[in-house]
């Protein structure tokens, strides 16, 4: 006697793979990988502008005053914060709040030699290219003292400030 032997036809193995790439494709659209990544990028530069506020305030209560480079600042203009000299606002195309000059780059590095940072922190890429010379991250300071440092770029909210 012959057994009969039950198995998938080939109709039904290709119907089944069809169902799943379809359910595959409707799950990645759904969890839009390219907005998580977005988020997680701008979830950095929150992150990054609350430890440079951080060091500049713990710097300046142990010290009794800003340092030396920011009590010099001009008030109500934007700084890049890094180390270049000039285009400091090269990438003003790309900043939610434009860089006031070419020339306007402040460095806080004195934060990282004194033990209030591990490094001054550089944005995540997004639409600019940042680097340690110029950081993608702006500091002003206003008249009444009060220093808002920003994230020159964010790409799911409006703007990434922080204010002490």
């Amino acid at each position: 006697m012959r057994s009969q032997q039950r198995g998938f036809t080939l109709t039904e193995l290709l119907v089944f793979i069809a169902i799943v790439g379809i359910l595959g494709a409707v799950v990645f659209v759904t969890i839009d990988p390219l907005s998580r990544f977005q988020d997680s990028r701008d979830s950095h530069r929150s992150a990054d502008i609350n430890a440079i506020l951080l060091a500049i305030k713990t710097n300046q209560i142990e010290s009794g005053s800003f340092l030396p480079t920011i009590s010099r600042l001009p008030v109500d203009s934007v700084f890049m914060i890094g180390t270049a000299s000039a285009g400091c606002d090269d990438q003003n195309a790309v900043c939610d709040t434009a860089v006031t000059s070419d020339a306007s780059c402040v460095d806080l590095s004195e934060l990282v030699s004194g033990g209030y940072l591990e490094s001054v922190p550089v944005s995540p890429d997004g639409l600019g290219n940042w680097t340690a010379v110029v950081t993608g991250y702006t500091l002003s300071i206003s008249t009444d003292g009060t220093l808002t440092v920003r994230a020159c770029e964010s790409e799911n909210t409006s703007e990434i400030k922080s204010l002490k």
